[in-house]
């Protein structure tokens, strides 16, 4: 399953400051972040893209605007996260610009699912994930077991279900998976067997004691967290 080709950044930190995410990680995070929240085709223009993840860090728009249009054109929409929406006309500037108007851009399915593991939009992550994990097909019994569990999760330990999304965009960036959408039991299945080992082992640990011995598990969270 695993692919050869590059994909996204946004996991990307410093080899020193592995706390510390890249200039390039950043930018895209902004990217999708503003994408996912900004309704406006004008406001999602490469400028007004600049502009809003400029004022974010104060600094000039001008010194991030190469770096965007570089993430849009040769990371983000290559890789299937984000999209021309449209063009919008315009009234100066160079004649055949004119004619051909200035794109603005969306996310994509996929981009949505990436949006969900995007720590910038707060709350608004699990309503992105909601949304996209709903529309999913489920006409198979194991894809309707997969959808109808994360939706639970989402409710009950939305904490658990940031870790699953994320190792599945983590390992999409890193070529282990060829697509991200649609997402599928098999590819979950096949990035996240091995990182929930000891959630897996938990849970079936707790099904099997007595009412006494989970309430002492339980109280032992308490204490701890």
């Amino acid at each position: 399953m695993k692919t050869q080709r590059s994909n996204i950044a946004i996991f990307d930190t410093f080899k020193t400051r592995k706390d510390k995410f890249t200039g390039e990680a950043k930018r895209q995070r902004g990217i999708i972040a503003h994408l996912a929240t900004e309704q406006s085709p004008e406001l999602r223009t490469r400028t007004s893209i600049a502009h809003a993840i400029a004022k974010k860090h104060d600094i000039l728009w001008q010194n991030i605007y190469s770096g965007i249009f570089r993430d849009l054109e040769e990371i983000l929409i290559p890789s299937g996260i984000v999209r021309i929406g449209g063009r919008l006309p315009l009234r100066r500037g160079p004649r055949a610009l004119q004619l051909e108007g200035v794109p603005f851009y969306e996310l994509t399915e996929g981009g949505l699912l990436v949006a969900s593991c995007i720590d910038e939009l707060g709350a608004n992550r699990m309503k992105i994930l909601e949304s996209y994990i709903s529309s999913i097909p489920t006409g198979d019994q194991n894809q309707r077991v997969m959808c109808m569990g994360i939706l639970l999760l989402i409710k009950m330990t939305p904490s658990f279900v940031s870790k699953i999304i994320n190792e599945y965009i983590y390992a999409y960036s890193r070529g282990l998976i060829e697509n991200l959408t649609p997402m599928d039991v098999k590819k979950l299945r096949y990035v996240i067997s091995k990182e929930i080992t000891v959630e897996s082992e938990l849970v079936g640990a707790f099904d099997i004691l007595q009412e006494d011995q989970k309430e002492t598990i339980r109280n032992f969270f308490k204490v701890i967290s």
